[in-house]
């Protein structure tokens, strides 16, 4: 599977670029990929709701009136989360919402979402570029050269470019990352991922059938 280098400017460099059938050429898989999705956004979560319960809120801890007699409900003390005043039963605490995967199922999601890129004929590829001040126009043009204009874009770098990333930050559908840190839901969010031909190969390497060496 083949797809064509684009120059900054967005005219065709005249060569393409194999993308890697054991990462973009697989069949995807749905659950891995759910899987993965749940994991990011239940990381979000702060996890710092609470609620009082019954002996945190304030009030007296006697009881109201007699058990028997008044014909009256049988009721014990104000904090009874029966009671408006009361505390809440069962109430949440706070806990950390964060779920784990192993790293094989990790890079098995993030190989699925490109490979339905692929599929779906949305990943291009631009040479390398820096920009030496934010430059907003430039990646307008760039994402109307590769026919992703008036779509949400993910830009992958080779590195971390400053320049380029303050250059996206009035694009509200353009959004620039290091290849390496994309996540399965940032691919799936976008409608066309474009890569920088080092970020492509570092991701390559990244998510191939090779695994990656322990640091």
């Amino acid at each position: 599977m083949e797809t064509d280098v684009y120059t900054r400017e967005g005219s065709l460099a005249g060569r393409s670029v194999e993308l890697e059938p054991s990462v973009f050429g697989i069949d995807p898989n749905d659950h891995v990929i759910w899987l993965d999705v749940r994991r990011l956004q239940a990381s979000q979560r702060q996890g710092t709701h609470k609620t009082k319960e019954r002996n945190e809120v304030a009030g007296s801890r006697r009881k109201l009136y007699r058990q028997k007699g008044t014909g009256n409900a049988r009721a014990g003390d104000a904090k009874s989360p029966i009671r408006r005043t009361g505390g809440r039963a069962h109430g949440v605490r706070p806990r950390s919402y964060d779920l784990n995967l192993n790293r094989k199922t990790k890079r098995l999601a993030r190989r699925s979402a490109l490979a339905y890129k692929a599929q779906d004929e949305a990943v291009r590829v631009v040479e390398d570029f820096s920009l030496e001040e934010p430059e907003t126009r430039s990646l307008v043009d760039l994402a109307e050269s590769v026919e992703a204009d008036d779509r949400k874009v993910l830009f992958l770098t080779t590195e971390n470019e400053p320049a380029i990333y303050k250059s996206s930050q009035n694009l509200p559908d353009f959004e620039v990352q290091e290849a390496r840190n994309a996540t399965t839901f940032d691919i799936l969010n976008a409608d066309v991922v474009v890569f920088q031909e080092g970020g492509l190969e570092m991701l390559s390497e990244q998510l191939g059938d090779a695994e990656p060496a322990a640091a």
